[in-house]
């Protein structure tokens, strides 16, 4: 089915799951948040374990479709109801759940948080934000309408170089800046042929539940659970998906920018099943104040990324940090490693001392010194989202925002099927111009 049919489907299953007339919105003055956790494999274990390291939750419920995933879940915390099916768990227990964190892989980000939503469940979710346009649009709006506090897990949003970066830019260190590029030499891509066999399913995992909405697939050793679905288009969103939302992340939200105009993608031809190994991805941005008339964005990915430009040439014969991005400006660059490293600033192919500025950045948002800790820094996303659902607070990527920069995303994602093609993209109808590529904005919901 069509994803607006699941929608309305999931809005139904929601009201049903409700009591007439009970409070689904947190009291205020609520001190404890009772969470439950969909996806508990390697992030969403850590997401979890962030979560709970608050003084304030209690988790109540647990959901994975593997029970080796959810029995490891259980022993850390016995008291949590768990389940295999994420709409079994939500219509049970509705009633006794603040909040839901979402960890799957990203094809079941927007059905599994679309039914909390629609609960009225403020929702913390994974990067990138869904599997689809129409599904990060309508999370937006859901989110909106309904007043939720939510949060995209972009840990890194919350840290200090992320955020001294931002000062920087917007205070205009390098002046207007007319280009970002922006890179990572993961390969989160899949050039070989498609499977032809099957092997047995684990009988740990349940492979229906699993799939969820995508199409009906033969389970493959090692193809797809617990690793390598960012890989295949059905699932996942590549390497664009996975590192491109962190790393887009600070230059998208220091230049203000909103959606494209523009995208091409120059990779290898589509193969209908997986995502190329290598991407070179432009975007052309509106111009905000903080840029150029109009913004050029250029993302490399894969083996070798980045290819050679003058733009990336550092100082000395500097290599460059393995993954990051580089903001040029009338006035020079600015370079930002990924990650827990300060950004820095050359001109005139040297590098400038900025203590003076990064002092002055760091007072006026009250950063403190660095600390390159990721064990103790990045729990501080999550305590965010956690602070505002008891009304202690906002959050720093909440799905107004996330679904934004999740939109750029997956628009150079769909330029990946039109290899070489200049794709011009429509912010207010959400369509592109070219309407071959619009079958991409949604898909189809298998019932499951």
């Amino acid at each position: 089915m069509k994803r607006r049919t699941f929608i309305q489907s999931s809005t139904a299953l929601a009201a049903a799951a409700l009591l007439p007339g009970c409070a689904v919105r947190l009291p205020a003055g609520k001190q404890r948040l009772r969470t439950a956790h969909i996806g508990l494999g390697y992030q969403g274990a850590e997401d979890m374990k962030a979560i709970a390291s608050h003084a304030s939750v209690d988790v109540v419920a647990i959901c994975d479709v593997d029970t080796k995933f959810l029995a490891a879940a259980q022993a850390k915390h016995p008291d949590a109801r768990a389940f295999a099916d994420y709409r079994v768990m939500l219509r049970e227990m509705g009633d006794d759940i603040d909040a839901v964190v979402v960890a799957t892989p990203d094809h079941t980000h927007a059905p599994a948080s679309l039914l909390a939503m629609n609960m009225d469940k403020p929702v913390y979710c994974q990067k990138p934000l869904t599997h689809h346009v129409s599904e990060a649009r309508e999370m937006d709006r859901v989110a909106r309408e309904r007043k939720l506090v939510t949060q995209m897990g972009i840990q890194v949003h919350s840290f200090y170089d992320y955020r001294l970066a931002t000062q920087l830019i917007q205070s205009g260190i390098i002046g207007k800046v007319h280009t970002v590029r922006a890179w990572s030499p993961k390969n989160w891509g899949y050039d070989a042929p498609e499977p032809t066999t099957s092997d047995p399913v684990p009988p740990t995992l349940d492979w229906n539940l699993w799939q969820g909405t995508a199409p009906q697939r033969d389970y493959v050793e090692g193809r797809y659970h617990p690793s390598n679905w960012r890989q295949i288009l059905d699932y996942g969103c590549g390497t664009l998906g996975d590192m491109g939302v962190h790393i887009f992340d600070t230059p998208y939200n220091a230049l203000e920018l909103d959606v494209p105009l523009t995208i091409v993608n120059e990779c290898r031809p589509p193969t209908g099943y997986g995502f190329p190994e290598n991407n070179v991805v432009t975007y052309e941005f509106p111009g905000t104040p903080h840029t150029a008339e109009r913004l050029k964005w250029v993302w490399y990915d894969g083996p070798g990324a980045p290819a050679d430009h003058p733009d990336l040439e550092l100082p000395n014969g500097d290599e460059l940090p393995d993954q990051g991005a580089v903001f040029i400006g009338e006035n020079g660059r600015l370079l930002l490693p990924h990650f827990m490293q300060e950004p820095r600033l050359i001109v005139d192919g040297a590098y400038q001392n900025i203590d003076t500025e990064v002092a002055s950045a760091a007072e006026t948002l009250q950063l403190g010194t660095p600390i390159r800790n990721y064990e103790t820094e990045s729990p501080k996303h999550y305590h965010q989202f956690v602070d505002a659902c008891l009304g202690r607070g906002q959050t720093s990527a909440p799905f107004s925002y996330a679904a934004r920069l999740t939109e750029v995303i997956l628009l150079g994602v769909i330029a990946g099927r039109f290899p070489g093609q200049t794709l011009h993209w429509n912010a207010e109808t959400a369509r592109f111009a070219e309407n071959d590529a619009n079958q991409y904005l949604e898909g189809d919901y298998r019932e499951f």
